[in-house]
């Protein structure tokens, strides 16, 4: 690596002030931050100094996700394995399959292999798209605002391919990225001043712009027959739709559309990186001991959802199934798991204050049950708890800010 430092070194010089390549600045502050620690650091008081930095802290939310990535890959594959297994292989004509049979690799649920390689060619032209376009957006802002462009978008990047489902149009990708980045983040001023988690709200746009294929019973989940099949225009088959496990659950006939044991681990159809909650609390382990993600609001979200679902339990429905749904069930069901683990704990949009976490949390955990139970027709809350919570996390940060204030100047006498 000390050859890229020297060259780095050596051409400092073009992208500081005065320099020919000056407007440039903001792209080699990011490179060089990205690849070594940055030129400028702090040496004496006030400042507050720290080994979590800014880019450590990122680069450890992305390897929290890991696992998520992983089971995302693996599970998307097996679950458009499943899918064409059920249909003659020559009905599908999806240049996925086409790809497949290049490297001699069948349609088979049951090999690794197959599963792995399958799911990512579903995953990662939704990951290169959100780089893409996303990263043009950070780098477009940074350079007319004159900015170093940091690491936050490491973040938003993996996470906004994994609450996304496996098929959707790349160009909705591209889409929903750039809503997220621009209006969720960069309007507010960039990192560390946007009120909205960016990936969720890059979400919340494609649900209510394209909710045929965000929600609904046309969502890809690659296991029902061709009856319910998304054909092409040549008459082969690329996808195959159905209801999800979440949404099945408002119709009683449905409910036993996957175990729980199968929808813990992930083996089940849903968003890329949703389905297994198994995953997500390797990553919420590796979020705690490291500091990064606070469990408080992660202990808090599920305190809010166990109470009100038990409650709903109690007063029982004989209209609306969801009422009996277990805390147990909401937990493994939609994007509960990794909303709790990776986006309500966001430090950014998230509540700052120890109480105010708390209560940050109970808010969230609330309202994905109501929102889920007694809205079937949102059948996945987490996103609109959690976007909900971030708008009232400044106000709920005052009014402990301000408790504080009155105990320390009762201490004091005043």
């Amino acid at each position: 690596m000390r050859f890229l430092l020297k060259i780095l070194n050596s051409n400092r010089t073009h992208f500081e002030k005065s320099g020919r390549l000056q407007r440039l600045s903001p792209l080699f502050e990011a490179t060089e931050s990205f690849l070594f620690s940055g030129s400028e650091v702090t040496s004496s008081s006030p400042h507050v100094r720290d080994g979590l930095d800014l880019k450590r802290m990122m680069i450890i939310v992305v390897i929290a996700a890991i696992p998520a990535v992983l089971m995302a890959i693996y599970n998307t594959g097996l679950q458009a394995n499943l899918a064409t297994s059920k249909v003659a292989l020559g009905d599908f004509n999806s240049w996925r399959i086409s790809l497949m049979e290049v490297f001699y690799l069948s349609a088979d649920s049951k090999c690794f292999i197959s599963n792995i390689f399958h799911g990512s060619l579903f995953f990662f032209p939704v990951y290169i798209v959100t780089v893409v376009v996303g990263g043009a957006w950070e780098v477009l802002f940074a350079l007319i605002r004159r900015r170093d462009i940091n690491e936050g978008f490491l973040v938003t990047s993996i996470l906004f391919p994994l609450i996304l489902p496996p098929d959707i149009p790349l160009w909705q990708v591209a889409l929903g990225i750039s809503f997220g980045v621009v209006i969720g983040k960069e309007v507010f001023g960039g990192v560390g001043m946007n009120i909205l988690n960016p990936a969720l709200t890059g979400r919340v746009f494609l649900f209510f712009a394209y909710p045929a294929e965000i929600s609904g019973n046309s969502v890809w989940v690659g296991v029902d027959a061709v009856s319910s099949a998304t054909w092409l225009g040549d008459g082969g088959v690329d996808a195959v739709s159905s209801a999800t496990p979440l949404s099945a659950f408002a119709d009683s006939t449905l409910s036993n559309i996957v175990t729980w044991t199968d929808a813990f681990l992930g083996f089940m159809p849903g968003s890329m990186g949703e389905t297994s909650t198994l995953a997500c609390l390797i990553g919420a382990f590796i979020l705690i001991i490291t500091g990064v993600g606070s469990w408080r609001i992660m202990v808090s979200v599920l305190i809010g959802m166990t109470t009100l679902s038990l409650l709903l339990n109690i007063i029982g429905s004989e209209t609306n199934p969801l009422f009996s749904l277990s805390p147990l069930w909401h937990l493994v069901l939609g994007g509960f798991a990794f909303g709790v683990v990776y986006m309500a704990t966001d430090p950014v949009t998230a509540a700052m204050t120890e109480g105010g976490k708390v209560v940050y949390g109970l808010l969230i955990g609330f309202l994905v049950v109501l929102v889920r139970v007694l809205n079937p027709a949102f059948p996945e809350g987490m996103m609109f708890a959690i976007l909900f919570a971030n708008v009232f996390a400044p106000i709920i940060d005052r009014v402990f800010i301000n408790l504080n204030i009155k105990r320390r100047a009762i201490r004091n006498g005043n």
